[in-house]
């Protein structure tokens, strides 16, 4: 088996391993750096349990190997929150109820935030197109897109604040 010697910056921390060529970055995230808040869902990019961010873009990890992540920033759930403080979809998902069992939470979050960096203000029909490549088998997504809209209102008045 072949080996590559890789450094993946995770949530802000640089990490140098040698892995095999043939590791997935879902296995690499949650194995090799024991970040276990992304979830394995399908194996084949069609639940997005799995999505992270790569160098700020939403991807389902559960298909990508991980030297294809060598040099590139990647952004899990486990580094939204600031210290104690919630990331405002953390909190919208908290407080407007947009979880059930979880499972997809982290996933979701993962969309959402990359969805909100290109669209702060969307409307609930581009919320809804923004996550759609996620699934939820317990919510009827309702109170997820509600979440998503707590967190845009909050992150627009936070900006007001700061201005």
């Amino acid at each position: 088996m072949s080996k590559h010697q890789v450094t993946i910056t995770v949530n802000g921390q640089a990490y140098t391993r040698e892995i095999e060529s043939r590791l997935l970055l879902v296995h690499f995230i949650r194995e090799t750096l024991d970040l276990t808040g992304t979830h394995i869902g399908c194996d084949t990019t069609s639940c997005g349990a799995c999505t992270i961010l790569v160098d700020g873009v939403a991807v389902k990890s559960c298909t990508i190997f991980a030297v294809s992540a060598d040099g590139k920033q990647i952004e899990t759930i486990e580094g939204l929150a600031q210290g104690a403080a919630l990331h405002p979809l953390q909190e919208g998902f908290w407080e407007k109820h947009g979880l059930q069992c979880g499972y997809c939470t982290p996933g979701m979050i993962m969309s959402a935030k990359y969805l909100l960096s290109k669209n702060p203000n969307p409307t609930e029909e581009e919320i809804r197109r923004g996550i759609s490549g996620n699934l939820c088998r317990c919510t009827g997504y309702n109170k997820i897109v509600e979440a998503i809209q707590y967190a845009a209102e909050k992150s627009k008045e936070k900006d007001k604040v700061t201005a």
